[in-house]
């Protein structure tokens, strides 16, 4: 049994203009992952999250390869106790 966590998820690279915040979202949403996903001005992308860890590392997965278009060089992952504090999973824009 895993339990629940938070994860605040840093993505560089070749990671905007490549549908990277949608098949987070995507996955997220089928796993029943909870947070949000946004571009920064520095050309990254940002996600936190919350679920259970075992789905958590899956979403960290993704992130260390995005999708095809990608060129993901580096992934920052920090990991927090749960809080609960979302509903769903929204991209930011």
């Amino acid at each position: 049994m895993s339990l629940d966590a938070r994860a605040r998820i840093l993505i560089s690279g070749l990671v905007q203009g490549v549908f990277f915040r949608r098949g987070i979202a995507d996955l997220a949403r089928q796993l029943s992952v909870t947070g949000w996903v946004r571009n920064l001005r520095d050309g990254s992308v940002e996600v936190v999250c919350e679920g259970d860890k075992d789905k958590l590392d899956r979403v960290v997965q993704f992130c260390r390869v995005g999708p095809s278009g990608a060129r993901v060089k580096n992934v920052d992952v920090d990991w927090f106790d749960f809080r609960g504090d979302f509903r769903g999973f929204k991209i930011i824009r």
